[in-house]
């Protein structure tokens, strides 16, 4: 296993291996930086193939949390953590209260949340070992399930994306390839059926496109193809690197927008994408809604459900920005947007690491 020589690695504070013989537990915690406050991200439960592979995984989700809390605005810095085991055979009780223990040693360096795999309950289950987790039910702050933010927020940054490459304020009459239909890609469909998309739609579980394709008259899509299905918008709302070598030369829509983390297999491929014409909105801005309702419950502050969906739609804004930027340079919406987040990063830890220094 490689740390520190990984292309992923980008110089993360402290990387953390932990198990548990008693309840199977093994679990990997990355915080990237805390220039902000403790790095917070949420829990993924996977089958990886191999341990480099949920090396890998967990250092850029990792450094992505630093990205999109920077560029938020949050007070919080990035963090992620990943659990080896497939979550419909493996997941306990028992091995949530492992995994809370573990999180709890990182003496709150790290606050965790929901992620793939994983839900609210479980969250819950968590919660009993530590108190540095967030996305809860119970709780006088507690917001709940991260996911309809995160949703709102990709509807209101496709809006933006809209806007600046067709000049329409509404994707009415728009086709639009969802690919994932799990908590915010379901969410995700609502809001823009209800908007006027046409709207095409995969998923492996064939339940979930069904519903879709029952409650939002979607027509579903072979997950194998869906990010090559002739659309104008293509919105990845499940697993990353669908942006890749086989596809990025294929993917024949002018915007690409969606929830996914780590959407593009490499940075090559979204300077690929600027050279194609095609608008990408950089995935840690865009599906930053549910951290940024999160970011509430952490800080203990009680907010009003309209107040924090108003909150998430400034990413409409950011994006705008970062559009914009793009048409004056020329250079890729993702190499703007990593360089902003950089930027941020770099002056808090400056600031952060002065004032320590003055104590």
């Amino acid at each position: 296993m490689s740390v520190f020589s990984s292309d992923s690695f980008d110089n993360h504070e402290q990387v953390i291996f932990g198990s548990d013989p008693e309840t199977g537990l093994q679990a990997i915690i990355a915080i990237h930086s805390t220039a902000f406050g403790p790095g917070a991200g949420g829990c993924r439960m996977w089958p990886y193939a191999s341990e480099q592979e949920a090396i890998t995984d967990v250092l850029r989700l990792s450094r992505g949390m630093s990205y999109k809390n920077a560029m938020a605005g949050l007070a919080l810095g990035g963090g992620k953590s990943v659990i080896i085991g497939d979550a419909k055979k493996d997941k306990t009780p028992e091995l949530m209260r492992a995994f809370g223990r573990f999180v709890h040693q990182a003496g709150g360096r790290y606050i965790t949340a929901e992620d793939v795999g994983m839900s609210v309950r479980d969250m819950e289950e968590v919660g009993t070992q530590t108190p540095y987790v967030a996305g809860l039910d119970s709780g006088e702050t507690a917001s709940g399930d991260p996911s309809p933010y995160t949703a709102h927020g990709v509807f209101f940054g496709i809006k933006a994306a809209v806007k600046h490459a067709f000049g329409e304020d509404s994707v009415k009459g728009l086709r639009i390839a969802v690919q994932g239909l799990g908590h915010v890609g379901y969410n995700l469909c609502r809001e823009l059926a209800a908007d006027g998309a046409t709207l095409l739609v995969a998923d492996i579980n064939e339940e979930n496109a069904r519903r879709a394709v029952d409650e939002f008259g979607a027509t579903a899509v072979d997950p194998a193809v869906i990010a090559l299905a002739k659309a104008d918008i293509y919105a990845p709302c499940a697993l990353g690197a669908t942006i890749n070598d086989e596809t990025v030369d294929r993917i024949p829509v002018k915007i690409i927008a969606g929830s996914a983390n780590n959407q593009l297999a490499t940075d090559h491929h979204g300077v690929r994408l600027a050279e194609r014409g095609i608008l990408y909105a950089p995935d840690y801005v865009i599906n930053a809604g549910g951290i940024m309702n999160v970011a509430n419950e952490v800080a203990k502050r009680k907010v009003s459900h309209e107040q924090a969906w108003q909150d998430v739609e400034r990413i409409y804004a950011t994006l705008t920005a970062i559009f914009a930027r793009a048409r004056e340079t020329g250079e890729p919406t993702s190499a703007i947007a990593d360089e902003m987040a950089r930027q941020k990063i770099a002056a808090a830890k400056a600031v952060k690491t002065g004032k320590s220094q003055a104590a």
